[in-house]
Parts: C-alpha cells; structure tokens; sequence
C-alpha cells in the first residue's frame, strides 16, 4: 500500500489563520484527505471541527518532546505544553505519530549532546504508548552537518534510539546538509516511516539560520525526491511542505500533491498482483 500523501500545515498557516474552515476546503478541493499538524495542542477542538467537516484527518502532528523552552527567532522563549497535554490533544485529533520538529544545533555536535536526545524521546515514547501513540523526530540540516565517530549526528541518534521512535526525513534539508539520499535512507530503513517532500536549487549556503524563499514544487528542483521515495521501504507518509515559497502557495502545493501522486501511484504489476 503506497504511502498516505499529507501535508504539513504550517506551509499555509498563513492562509489559514484567517479562516481555518475555508483553507481547510481548500485542501481537501486539492485531493488531501491526511494532513500533518503542529501547535495543535491548544486548538484541537477547532482543528477537528475543520478537519471533520472537509474530510481530513491529522495522522501526524508536530510538538516539541525533548526541550520544554524553545527560543523564537523573535528573542522570544516558549514554553513547551506538557506532554500528557500533547498526548491527550493529540488523541482528540486522530494523531497516530507526534513528531518533535526541532531541538536545538547545540545538541548535536558530541555524542552526550545525542545521547540527551534519545534518552528524552525513549522515555517519551514510554509515556506515548499508555495513550496509544508513537513518537519521533524530524530533522533539519543541522543533525546532519556534525559527524561522531564518522557518522551524522542524526544517524548517530537513530541507532540510540528506542525501537518504537520513529524518524521523519526531511529530504530537502538532508539534500542541503550534503547527504547522499537513496543510500543514507537506504541505511536507516524501517525507522523512516515519515518523509518531508520538498525541492528546489541546492546551494551551499543553504541552511535553517536563512531559509531560502526560492523552494519549488516537489519534483522541479535538485533534490532526488523520486529516488529517496523508492528507497524509503517502510514509508506511511509522504508530507509535502515549504519553508519558503516565492508564489501562490497553494498553486505550489498542488503542483507537489500531484507529482506526488503520479510518483506514488501503483504500477501496472503491482496492480495485478
């Protein structure tokens, strides 16, 4: 079975913000039946109400696990939601996997740093079972940049972790970091069960300290989408996302659903058999 194609709602959060129920038609009027969630912790009654009446479920939603403040671009500082608030939101929406999507680069330049990491997701995936859930991480570039003992830091904490914590794959940011895709999700396996699918012009100076606004639709740019999908062998969802998006982004993310669609579709074999 081809995996759920989702999209992660932050890449039109400002569509949305004002008028949830109308951005939300217009994802479902594109194809999306699966989206992937973030800050929904405190907005999960209004998110399922959206969600129900288009025909959309959240499968995977994105909530910070590991660090309980985060700083904002801003100066600012967040406060994390608890995780047994996280949880209990999470299951109101339908969430089957809550994805940490950031902790800090700091933490991945010594194999303390990671070990942190993983122990804090362990015992969150120990909690998360009691309500039914799973947990995992997604990446950006700076997982992959630092190496220990010859390997980057975010395979280094794949093999720390517990086996019920799962990866989701942001190929984009894994492309800038300089990975070799097919082969590095060849490596990982079974622990990818999530991938983040977004392209455009791979240059060096690309990194999350200055998002580039020159993304573009999945399978228009550098980053060897079609072939890391075929590699990924245990894959549940494909999510489409941009950082930044110099266009209509809801024109970009429907060029993306249906190249994603087309790349996911079962061939005339598998039909058959």
């Amino acid at each position: 079975m081809p995996p759920a194609i989702s999209l992660q709602l932050y890449t039109v959060n400002a569509e949305l913000e004002p008028d949830l129920d109308a951005g939300v038609a217009r994802l479902a009027a594109i194809g999306f039946d699966t989206v992937e969630a973030f800050a929904f912790v405190d907005r999960a009654a209004q998110l399922r109400s959206a969600f129900d009446a288009h025909g959309i479920r959240a499968r995977t939603g994105h909530a910070f696990l590991v660090e309980q403040t985060i700083p904002l671009p801003d100066g600012t500082v967040m406060t994390a939601p608890s995780h047994a608030d996280t949880f209990a939101a999470a299951r109101e929406l339908g969430i089957e996997i809550v994805i940490d999507p950031f902790v800090g680069p700091d933490s991945w330049t010594t194999r303390e740093g990671v070990e942190r990491v993983a122990e804090r997701l362990n015992a969150a995936a120990d909690e998360a079972a009691a309500h039914g859930l799973r947990v995992g991480y997604h990446n950006h570039d700076h997982e992959l940049r630092p190496h220990i003992d010859g390997k980057p830091a975010l395979q280094v904490l794949a093999e720390l972790l517990d086996p019920r914590v799962v990866l989701e794959l942001d190929l984009y940011w894994a492309s800038a970091a300089g990975i070799d895709l097919v082969p590095f999700v060849r490596e990982l396996g079974d622990r990818i069960v999530a991938v983040h699918v977004k392209d455009g012009p791979m240059r060096p100076d690309i990194s999350t300290a200055s998002v580039p606004t020159d993304q573009t639709p999945a399978g228009q740019g550098d980053v060897r989408l079609a072939e890391a999908l075929a590699a990924a062998t245990a894959l549940e969802y494909a999510v489409i996302e941009f950082d930044g998006y110099d266009g209509d982004v809801f024109d970009g993310v429907r060029q993306s659903y249906e190249w994603l669609a087309a790349q996911l579709a079962p061939t005339t074999s598998e039909v058959s058999a």
